[in-house]
Parts: C-alpha cells; structure tokens; sequence
C-alpha cells in the first residue's frame, strides 16, 4: 500500500511537470482573445483569435453589438497556434451600452479576453465566460470591473504561464522548510513587481525573446540545483534563496510586463490594473506553493525516502522540459 501510493504520488507530480508544461510560449495569458478597436468615426476592426487545438471550436463566432455590421468576408491567418480573423466592422452610432461577445460559448470550458478600445473613451478590458458569453460596452470601466478582471488575468497567468508555474515549483522542491519558502517567494514577488510596474510605466525594457530565454534559464538553474543537492552540504542558493529567487524575479516580471502588454491597460485605470494583476499572481502564487507543500507533506508521511525519489523525478521532468524550451527560445 505504501509502495503504491507512492508510485501514485510520484507519478503524479512526474505527470504535471512533463504533460501540464507542453511547451509553449512564454507568458501566453489566455485560450481566446477578442479585440475592439475603432479606427474613425464609424469603421471598427474586430480581431478574433481562436487557439488551434484548444477548447474553443470553429462553431464559437463573434456577435457585434446591435447597429454595428461586417460586410464582407474576414482576412483570416495563422499566427502562433492560432486562428485570427479580422472583420472590418462599420456602425451607425455609439456602441456604448451596447453588448459584444462570442455565440456558442456555452459548451467551453475557457475563458475569452476581450478589449474594447474606442477613439474617445478609455480601453476596457472584460472576460468572457460560458455563463456570460456577452459584455457591455461601458462608458467609462469602473474601478471594480478593471480589478475583478486584472485579478483573474493575473491569477491565470501563474497557473497557465507554464515557465512561472515550474519555476515556483522548483522553488519549493528546492528549499527545505515553510519559512525558507515564504522569504523566496517574497523575494521573487517584490522583484518581479518591481520589473512589471517600471516596465508598464515605460521606465524599464528588455526584448521579449532574451527575456522569455531567461527565464527558461532560470527553471533549469533551479532543477540543477536541486539534483546536485547532498545532506552534507548546502549550496549558496539554500542558504541564501531570496538572492536567487529576487534576481531571477526581475527577469520574470520583464515576461509579466511583455504579457500584460499584450492584454493593454485601461486608460484612467492604470494602478487598479496593475495592483490587481499583481495581487491576482501573488494569489496564485500561493495556491502553487501551498498545492506543493501539502503533496510533500503527504510524502513525508509515507517516509523520507519518498520525499527524495519524487522531488528527483521532478526535478528531471522540470529541468527536461525548461532545457527544451531554452533550446527552442534560443534558436528561434
């Protein structure tokens, strides 16, 4: 039985480190985006971009809102695993209070962003959702709907950002001990706040492709770290983790910049945004680290011995798939 379970428990942690970090690219917040944008006074452009393989059918289509038409057939391409279609949109009036969304979102089981950028009003961004396939175009975004969305995006961001997610897993496999981990994990959060916010105010920068290699780097560093550790001797990087965890930090919140870039920020709304962003990967954060701690606490009580052959073996599944991504990063 204590065999058994764990075999289970290894192969489980084995199984999120090598199938839940297929290899993609980094920072990649959602399954679906919609986007907005007005161009003059009546002519919009809407950009729809559906992810191959991902759990939003072709069936899903965009609705416009009432008064606005697309005349014509849509410029479609692929681009980075996904579908984008782009529709020239021309309407009547003022779009605000109207509603825009999706059709046949009820059966998916993801999330869509959509952005909503008018000429003479400031950029909203909403997400879609199977119980709310349609969202209305505001006046004016208010406080709550720009936190209660950046919280979620940021919340996503860790948990579906694979190259984050295994590093905040390599860090608790690396560290021994609750307090080691918390004083890592705040150190990562402090820097990599520190590179968001001046990065997004337009007071830091750094190419996306060496950032995004970096961080691909800074997973096989962890794993590394983590085979090469003996009981008789502790590395630099256990006796002193928040040095690592801060300086590896900046480089992560360059790729959290370079996502959230992606998204836009809502005009007028800039520290709503990016408060909740942060607190949404902190939320996040935390939800891995305390997922990790309580699978090696399960271990511990089956007997060291398991505690060490699962963290090995996920360390080789980690280091395995960061190794893949920094060669793929680095060739281009």
């Amino acid at each position: 039985m204590i065999c058994l379970l764990r075999c289970l428990l290894g192969s489980l942690v084995l199984t999120i480190a090598i199938f839940g970090a297929a290899p993609v690219a980094a920072d990649q917040l959602r399954p679906g985006y919609l986007e907005f944008t007005q161009q003059d006074e009546q002519g919009w452009l809407l950009v729809w971009k559906a992810p191959v393989g991902g759990e939003i059918g072709p069936e899903t289509r965009p609705v416009l809102p009432i008064g606005c038409t697309a005349p014509g057939e849509p410029r479609r391409e692929l681009s980075d695993r996904a579908v984008i279609s782009r529709f020239d949109v021309s309407c009547a009036g003022n779009v605000a209070g109207a509603r825009i969304g999706l059709a046949n979102l009820d059966a998916v089981r993801a999330d869509v962003l959509v952005r909503i950028a008018p000429l003479d009003r400031p950029v909203q961004a909403m997400r879609l959702t199977a119980a709310e396939p349609t969202v209305e175009i505001r006046a004016k975004p208010d406080f709550w709907q720009v936190a209660r969305t950046y919280f979620v995006i940021g919340v996503e961001h860790i948990l579906f950002g694979f190259d984050h997610l295994l590093f905040v897993i390599a860090l608790v496999l690396l560290l021994r001990g609750a307090w080691m981990v918390t004083i890592a994990v705040t150190a990562f959060t402090v820097a990599h706040s520190l590179t968001l916010i001046g990065t997004t105010l337009g007071l830091l920068g750094l190419p996306q492709e060496p950032v995004e290699a970096l961080i691909a780097l800074s997973i096989v560093f962890l794993a590394v770290e983590i085979v090469k550790q003996r009981p008789d001797h502790v590395s630099l990087t256990e006796r002193a983790p928040w040095i690592v965890a801060f300086l590896f930090g900046l480089v992560h919140g360059f790729g959290f910049a370079g996502a959230l870039r992606e998204v836009g920020l809502p005009e007028g709304e800039v520290p709503a945004a990016l408060l909740s962003f942060n607190l949404g990967a902190e939320a996040g954060q935390l939800l891995i680290v305390f997922a990790c701690l309580g699978v090696l606490a399960l271990l511990r009580r089956v007997s060291m011995e398991a505690v060490v052959s699962t963290t090995r073996v996920a360390s080789y599944g980690i280091g395995t798939v960061a190794s893949y991504w920094l060669i793929e990063r680095l060739v281009g």
